[in-house]
């Protein structure tokens, strides 16, 4: 799975590969991507390599070789279900960063919704306080919800915008005590404080990755960290 701003370098790089058969410099793609600066590249670059999608060549400056292109390519930049995070448009806040595409109206048995418990907000940024109890509860389109118990939570902060997650954002959570390196999850640090992240493992430690440059990657103890759920969806509203 690929977060938008991952696809968004992909396909870049792919489409320039393309045109001149030279992967585009550091500075371009950071110009591209609209970043502040050249750090975020090397996260998403990293993190294409990890999943698989492209391929650094050794010895060679701005050597970069794209191995495979997300399923719903079709020649230009495509939202597909299954990315994360999964956003549905609402009528709140800024336009997306992203081109859309417009849904053709579907049957109802396909619009169809489940009721999930919002449990207060939980920080993409510096931790809070951790989970509340339910302050109320979301309607959420049922193909977004799979096996498992799910809840919601409201985000504060900037520290995950790179993964496409915005403050006011509201993030579907499927419960979950254990993740896999690469997800994004809801994290208790020390029974008290709750954030939001990409779960990593260093040796015996924890790692607690923002996906913004200006975040520090945070180490902590495997007994200091415990998994609350993992990411599945989110939802955004303009005002």
């Amino acid at each position: 799975m690929l977060t938008r701003k991952q696809q968004e370098l992909l396909l870049f790089i792919h489409e320039r590969m393309k045109e001149s058969g030279v992967p585009p410099s550091f500075d371009e793609m950071k110009d591209a991507l609209d970043l502040a600066s050249k750090s975020g590249i090397h996260r998403l670059i990293t993190a294409l390599e990890e999943r698989g999608f492209i391929r650094r060549l050794p010895n060679r400056a701005r050597a970069l070789e794209v191995i495979k292109l997300p399923e719903a390519y079709t020649g230009a930049a495509q939202v597909r279900r299954g990315f994360s995070p999964s956003v549905i448009e609402g009528s709140r806040g800024k336009p997306p960063a992203a081109p859309t595409i417009t849904p053709k109206p579907a049957p109802a048995a396909e619009t169809a919704s489940v009721t999930v418990p919002v449990m207060g907000r939980i920080a993409a940024g510096v931790p809070i306080s951790a989970i509340q109890n339910n302050t109320h509860d979301i309607s959420v389109p049922i193909e977004m919800i799979g096996n498992g118990e799910h809840y919601a939570l409201e985000i504060k902060g900037d520290s995950m915008i790179e993964a496409g997650i915005l403050d006011g954002d509201t993030v579907i959570i499927r419960n979950a005590s254990t993740a896999n390196p690469g997800d994004i999850v809801v994290a208790l640090i020390d029974d008290e404080e709750a954030t939001l992240k990409r779960f990593r493992r260093k040796g015996a430690s924890i790692a607690l990755e923002a996906a913004n440059p200006a975040y520090e990657t945070r180490i902590f103890g495997p007994d200091r960290v415990k998994i609350q759920g993992k990411l599945i969806g989110l939802i955004r509203r303009y005002h």
